[in-house]
């Protein structure tokens, strides 16, 4: 009860401030590349029900067909804003939505897309007990995850074999461990990592 009330409250607080910056990225997407600014992907969220996340897009028009891990600076279906967004996270600003839904939260494991869900193994199908977030242990150990994939021989495979289960590994701790006061450290932490 307490986590949603407080998620209620920081994510309408966060698009009234951010609201001229919402502006600003919603008029940059528009200009430079043909499109929707929203992009809205299917992911699975709290009790393995999909739900739409909402993010500015970064790519050209289509690009998911083509896969869906992007990586890092040789990934041509990315515009020039789209690498600022993706750097800086300001992509995933419109997750605040979500929150204010209640499709996720601000803090939780972050929602994966259903190919790789369905890769879980039964103890990981834990992590999906709880709402997603939009940060997580995970996301702060892997902020440079683009550059690792742009680095592997097969992205894909390196996604599954290596990343994905650290990830998954870190959410559960998270769960096991969930404490209301540590969800704000998360966010700082989150914060100062993309600044610095």
């Amino acid at each position: 009860m307490f986590k949603r009330l407080f998620d209620i409250i920081f994510s309408t607080l966060g698009i009234i401030i951010l609201s001229p910056l919402f502006l600003l990225l919603w008029i940059t997407v528009k200009l430079e590349s043909h499109g929707p600014v929203f992009f809205m992907q299917t992911r699975v969220g709290k009790n393995n029900k999909d739900f739409k996340l909402f993010k500015f897009r970064s790519m050209y028009l289509n690009s998911e067909s083509l896969g869906q891990l992007t990586v890092g600076m040789r990934d041509p279906r990315i515009t020039k804003i789209g690498y600022t967004l993706r750097k800086y996270k300001l992509d995933e600003l419109p997750q605040l939505l979500n929150v204010l839904k209640g499709d996720m939260s601000l803090v939780g494991p972050r929602p994966e897309v259903r190919k790789y869900v369905n890769m879980y193994t039964p103890e990981q199908m834990k992590v999906l007990e709880v709402s997603p977030g939009i940060t997580d242990y995970a996301s702060i150990q892997f902020i440079n995850e683009n550059e690792l994939l742009a680095k592997a021989e097969n992205p894909d495979e390196y996604y599954i074999n290596y990343i994905m289960p650290k990830k998954l590994d870190m959410n559960l701790q998270y769960i096991k461990s969930n404490q209301p006061f540590k969800d704000i450290s998360l966010i700082l932490k989150t914060f100062f990592k993309i600044i610095y």
